[in-house]
């Protein structure tokens, strides 16, 4: 008979590879941090587009499924799913010792992930608004010496420098003080989302002090980020979403005009289609 860890086992390794990566280290990350930790007490409301339709049981093998669980359904807050999530935190490409910022961190259990794959001699920053949901994140993660929980936005003040950015909340555009606080090399990625409709998931690289990359990687929709909302670069966006593929963009400029290649402008910003 199967136990729940054959059925952690399983999930991890359908999530990852069903989000096109072999890492065996996201695999392990995955398999070996329990859900149900994160989640609070079965049964478990699971998103079905229009609302929540509650787990037939509270066995904690329900949760090991490709699916959003409601974590604050009266304010629409989920535990996103799993195979989107491992493919972006797949395209990190995190590595042991890396300083990590994770804004929207809900109760943690993708913090907790992020974790594993830094493990001890590296950190994790998770930083949520809601109040409620950073003690319980706080509660949750207090074994993993590596993690601090703030209960803040993530998208105010002086950020302190980072390996990786990971954002689980929807931003009309990159906040100058995630690009200021990436490291040579450092990986920004967050849900670039209009006010209505879906985005896409950005990835960017900082290569230099003002070079950056810049690729989408998939289409997503996110509730919003708290402090990075703007309806005028969300109109921006929406225009550029009507018109253009994600796929074209290669490069993120900051503080210069925007040339013929660009492809969406905001305030100080502007996406390309050339290369960085």
């Amino acid at each position: 008979m199967a136990t729940l860890q054959d059925r952690r086992d399983f999930y991890a390794q359908f999530i990852v590879k069903s989000a096109g990566s072999q890492d065996a280290a996201l695999i392990d990350a995955f398999a070996h941090t329990p859900r149900e930790h994160y989640m609070g007490p079965g049964p478990w409301p699971i998103f079905v587009g229009g609302g929540y339709l509650p787990t037939p049981t509270s066995d904690p093998q329900e949760l090991y499924q490709d699916v959003l669980v409601g974590l604050a359904t009266d304010r629409g807050i989920n535990n996103g799913q799993p195979t989107l999530h491992a493919h972006c935190i797949a395209a990190l490409a995190l590595r042991p010792g890396d300083q990590v910022l994770h804004i929207g961190a809900g109760t943690g259990y993708y913090s907790a992930v992020l974790a594993a794959l830094v493990g001890t001699t590296g950190s994790v920053i998770a930083c949520e608004i809601e109040a409620d949901l950073a003690v319980t994140a706080a509660r949750n993660l207090r074994h993993l010496p590596q993690v601090k929980v703030l209960a803040s936005s993530g998208s105010e003040g002086v950020l302190p420098p980072a390996d990786a950015i990971y954002v689980s909340a929807g931003a009309t555009h990159p906040l100058a003080s995630w690009l200021d606080a990436l490291d040579s090399g450092g990986r920004l990625i967050f849900p670039l989302t209009p006010n209505e409709g879906f985005g896409c998931m950005l990835k960017v690289t900082r290569l230099g002090t003002q070079r950056y990359a810049a690729e989408a990687l998939i289409r997503v929709a996110f509730i919003p980020c708290i402090g990075a909302r703007d309806d005028a670069a969300s109109a921006a966006l929406t225009r550029a979403l009507e018109t253009q593929s994600i796929r074209a963009v290669k490069s993120l400029h900051r503080g210069d005009a925007p040339g013929r290649t660009a492809w969406c402008v905001g305030n100080g910003w502007w996406l390309s289609t050339g290369a960085p």
